[in-house]
């Protein structure tokens, strides 16, 4: 054969690898409740991304995804899950309540995979826990009942104390649910509540400045994006006026907080990537079961406890999964 119909040959049997179309890249939105900078916001990304990495997906090779960070500002979340919605993807992870709410609102067809959501059949965000219905699944925090064990851990820590703050945003919907539970044991414990409803920073400073002017006092931050932003501030406040404090998540009582009661949100995120594989190979999210968390995390501040002279009871200690001297 001569060398030009040899150098032919070959190019004609390569044509169809080079020319073969590469699969389409799939496209994701994420709206975030949270600052893009904080680092619990950061270390639950990347456990979102190394759930996707463990069933084959790779962010700009085989999946595009779309971040819009609304911190805790209701306007910006709405304008955000526009945002996205005008995108056209083909999933959309809303976190928090305020962030589903914000997506629902644009959208009833395009699937959105929801996380950190606190008793999504009881906020009526969902048919069930089986079978969801319409176009949002996801992981779920815990039930409106988790409220209740937050007080009792709280007097449990602090036995003295007869009145306790709820710090809520007004508008997350499950903040609501988690407060009527609260609200619904307290008289058996000898518990005055304080409904302390925050949406910037100079009415959470200003709630507890009030608060603290009477004696006795405790607070229980329920679980929001204000909380979350503000916590550095909350738990400063909360030890500045020697008020026993329970949190929902670990990252405040590493912060300073006297204790946290609750599920690790990397978690969520690590859980939620396994509902968008399923979504992205063809399943619909009303047909994905929604899945409870299986860990709860008891973590005790000791030098926090110390600085707010309590003595913590050795039985509290002993169910702890974290204890920071």
């Amino acid at each position: 054969m001569r060398r030009r119909e040899v150098i032919l040959t070959l190019a004609g049997a390569a044509w169809p690898i080079a020319g073969r179309a590469q699969p389409a890249m799939r496209q994701i939105g994420v709206l975030m409740a949270q600052a893009e900078d904080d680092p619990l916001a950061q270390a639950s990304i990347k456990a979102f991304h190394d759930g996707l990495n463990k069933l084959g997906w790779t962010e700009g090779r085989t999946i595009r995804i779309d971040y819009r960070w609304a911190g805790s500002d209701p306007e910006r979340m709405r304008t955000y899950a526009a945002d996205l919605v005008r995108l056209a993807p083909e999933l959309i992870v809303a976190h928090t309540p305020p962030g589903l709410a914000a997506v629902q609102r644009q959208t009833r067809t395009i699937p959105i995979v929801f996380v950190q959501i606190v008793d999504p059949v009881g906020a009526g965000l969902i048919q069930s826990l089986a079978k969801p219905g319409g176009n949002a699944t996801g992981p779920t925090e815990y039930e409106f009942a988790m409220g209740g064990k937050w007080l009792e851990l709280l007097k449990e820590i602090a036995p003295g104390i007869s009145r306790v703050a709820v710090i809520l945003m007004p508008e997350h919907v499950t903040n609501a649910g988690l407060f009527w539970a609260i609200a619904a044991l307290a008289p058996s414990l000898g518990v005055q509540l304080t409904r302390a409803a925050v949406r910037e920073v100079a009415e959470v400073r200003h709630a507890i400045d009030e608060f603290a002017r009477e004696s006795n006092g405790g607070l229980m931050v329920l679980p929001s994006p204000i909380a979350f932003l503000h916590r550095e501030l909350i738990i400063a406040l909360a030890v500045q006026y020697r008020l026993p404090a329970l949190y929902p998540f670990r990252s405040f009582s590493v912060t300073g907080g006297l204790m946290s009661y609750g599920i690790s949100p990397p978690d969520q995120f690590r859980q939620a990537a396994g509902y968008v594989d399923r979504i992205l190979k063809g399943e619909k999210p009303g047909d994905l079961p929604v899945q409870a968390p299986t860990k709860f995390e008891l973590v005790i501040n000791l030098k926090t406890a110390k600085a707010l002279g309590l003595t913590v009871p050795p039985t509290l200690l002993a169910r702890a999964d974290e204890v920071i001297e």
